[in-house]
């Protein structure tokens, strides 16, 4: 395949974009070469300004659970956008969409939307601040959650230092409120507690991690942190940016049975519009301001057009219960079909899995959080992710992602992504 256009387009971008992108990853500076640049897309296909089409694995980072231009919610934005795009006062999608919201997910009682993931985290870790009247929070290393100074932090000198900024701009004063945890070990956990008694807020997890790989919980994992949270009045925040309306109609709060105090959504709540949320029991929320002293604002937060598009997205998947299993079922057929054939060129691979989150790991150990992910191959990995593009197959640009399945995805496409799987590997 050619991406002459995309190479000269990305030329032209770096003039005024810094890195010719707006969002890191996108730059292909973990595989190397030039950025894609989409035309277009439909179900399960891309098409770039090359004429190629691509079978895509990422959908936006996963807002697409139903493909590309999905027709309800391309018509919803279309008939609100008629009756003008923004407002800055209240409307009535707004209580739509957070009754249909809190009457899927177990544990809310109150929903309000922002425009981010990041900035979903960002203002539930404030409210959880504000409410335990503490100032310290646990992060898991590997665990994404927007790029708010609060989260840009890596590890101290041991397990009951604190933590310290990995970007520059981010304080050292904000870093010391951050303590950072290894993600699926309950025992570094209680330790961190114990030495920072009585001044933790919260514990912010992703439930099932997204960006270093998918990266499922251990058995007992959830139910541990929920009881640590509980016996040391901490609130337990789970990140389902990634996971949340994906993984099972109400989250990972239904799909593994542990309840969270406060949840944070993005991607498929907006039905791939800019769309974040957080939400928690009443007593939490009404926390925030205008009840109670937190504060949070945005001048776009329930934009109609982005309230159209979440709303036609939750009705969907609301109103087609076995969505969920059919996006399980598909990512099993496809995890079987890439274990079938790494292991017969003799590769040397994990594959994780849960719902219709998948990851490919060029290491043979378990890969069960950021320090076993990283001990992966990515040499092959770049092989494997160009020679994946030239069959017309699109994976995320990095070692470190999800690919998150579709229910546009026919079994067509995942029978011809396994054998460029296969074709590729031969290569290695």
């Amino acid at each position: 395949m050619s991406y002459t256009r995309s190479s000269q387009l990305f030329a032209e971008a770096e003039k005024v974009i810094p890195g010719g992108v707006n969002s890191p990853v996108r730059a292909f500076k973990a595989v190397g070469g030039t950025p894609i640049f989409v035309k277009s897309a439909k179900g399960a296909y891309l098409y770039d300004e090359d004429g190629n089409r691509l079978i895509d694995y990422i959908n936006s980072w996963g807002p697409m659970i139903l493909g590309h231009a999905y027709e309800p919610v391309v018509q919803a934005v279309i008939e609100k956008a008629k009756l003008g795009t923004s407002f800055g006062m209240p409307t009535e999608l707004e209580t739509q969409i957070a009754a249909l919201a809190v009457s899927m997910v177990p544990n809310i009682d109150k929903i309000r939307f922002v425009n981010s993931g990041t900035e979903a985290c960002m203002s539930a870790v404030r409210l959880a601040r504000g409410y335990t009247k503490k100032d310290k929070i646990i992060k898991f290393a590997g665990c994404y959650h927007g790029h708010s100074d609060s989260f840009l932090i890596q590890a101290g000198s041991g397990a009951i230092t604190f933590g310290s900024p990995n970007s520059p701009g981010v304080t050292a004063g904000t870093a010391k409120d951050t303590l950072l945890a290894k993600y699926n070990d309950l025992e570094n956990v209680a330790t961190l507690i114990e030495a920072n008694k009585n001044e933790i807020a919260a514990i912010i997890v992703e439930p099932v991690a997204g960006n270093m790989g998918c990266i499922p919980p251990n058995r007992g994992f959830l139910e541990g942190l929920r009881q640590l949270c509980t016996d040391n009045d901490i609130l337990l925040i789970f990140d389902e940016v990634m996971t949340g309306f994906r993984l099972a109609r109400g989250g990972v709060q239904e799909l593994l049975n542990v309840n969270a105090d406060m949840v944070c959504f993005g991607k498929v709540i907006g039905g791939g519009l800019p769309v974040g949320a957080f939400a928690a029991r009443a007593e939490i929320m009404n926390y925030l301001a205008p009840l109670g002293p937190v504060y949070q604002a945005g001048t776009l937060s329930g934009n109609p057009l982005a309230m159209a598009a979440g709303l036609a997205m939750l009705q969907a998947l609301d109103a087609d219960r076995a969505i969920f299993k059919r996006l399980e079922e598909k990512t099993a057929y496809l995890a079987a079909g890439i274990d079938k054939v790494l292991k017969a060129n003799n590769v040397v691979y994990t594959i994780n899995r849960i719902g219709s989150m998948i990851s490919v790991h060029f290491d043979e150990a378990p890969v069960v959080d950021f320090q076993t992910a990283a001990k992966g191959d990515n040499e092959t990995f770049k092989k494997f992710f160009h020679g994946l593009l030239q069959e017309g197959i699109y994976i995320a640009p990095s070692a470190y992602e999800t690919w998150f399945i579709t229910d546009a995805l026919s079994y067509e496409d995942l029978d011809f992504t396994i054998q460029a799987v296969d074709k590729v590997s031969k290569t290695f």
